[in-house]
């Protein structure tokens, strides 16, 4: 499964506050962001780790116009963790399944966005985009975790946030899923790998610190 946007709230969201505080209009991050072919370039260097957070930052910062400090961090400051989708890798592990991370990283300084959150002790796999030099949706990146996982793709499913990302996976032979909410996504992982994946009584929201 994906990292951000799945085990944790909505990232729209959490831009969507961050425009608000920053006095922005809404939609601004995302026309300086991915409507922005220098900003895509620069987003997929710092996904391979081919580019660092600062420069990121500061480019930004200079696009929308405002302070480049610790920018991406501001962002997402909203972001928590959703303990109703955390505690999905640890049951099912607890079922005696494989669990696998795969996640497009976007550096881990000066904000780490996998912070307060052990993905390598959560995951019988974790591949990070920075650190291996490859990222979603390239077919490389579904290939070397499923080497990672030691399991062929009809054995698998992915989860993620993203409809892009998805195909690359079903190509592999995954089922898949697009993460829209946590009781959908626990309902229909349930239905696929045979498990009850329902959080235990009592889970909150925990801030991403």
């Amino acid at each position: 499964m994906d990292f951000g946007g799945v085990l944790t709230t909505s990232l729209d969201d959490a831009v969507r506050r961050f425009e608000a505080r920053e006095g922005l209009s809404e939609g601004a991050v995302a026309h300086g962001w991915y409507r922005n072919p220098a900003m895509v370039a620069l987003t997929h260097d710092l996904e391979r780790g081919r580019a660092t957070q600062s420069d990121w930052n500061r480019h930004l910062g200079r696009t929308l116009g405002i302070d480049s400090t610790d920018l991406l961090g501001r962002i997402f400051a909203d972001s928590r963790l959703d303990d109703s989708m955390v505690s999905v890798p640890a049951r099912a592990r607890s079922c005696g399944l494989k669990t696998g991370l795969l996640s497009n990283s976007m550096g881990l300084a000066p904000w780490n966005m996998y912070q307060g959150f052990d993905i390598d002790a959560a995951f019988d796999a974790a591949l990070v985009s920075g650190r291996h030099g490859v990222r979603k949706p390239e077919p490389a990146a579904y290939r070397l975790l499923l080497t990672m996982l030691e399991v062929p793709g009809e054995d698998c499913v992915f989860v993620d946030d993203n409809a892009e990302n998805l195909p690359p996976a079903e190509a592999l032979g995954m089922a898949t899923v697009l993460h829209r909410s946590a009781e959908d996504t626990r309902t229909r992982l349930g239905e696929l790998l045979g498990v009850a994946l329902a959080p235990e009584p009592g889970t909150a929201l925990t801030p991403m610190v």
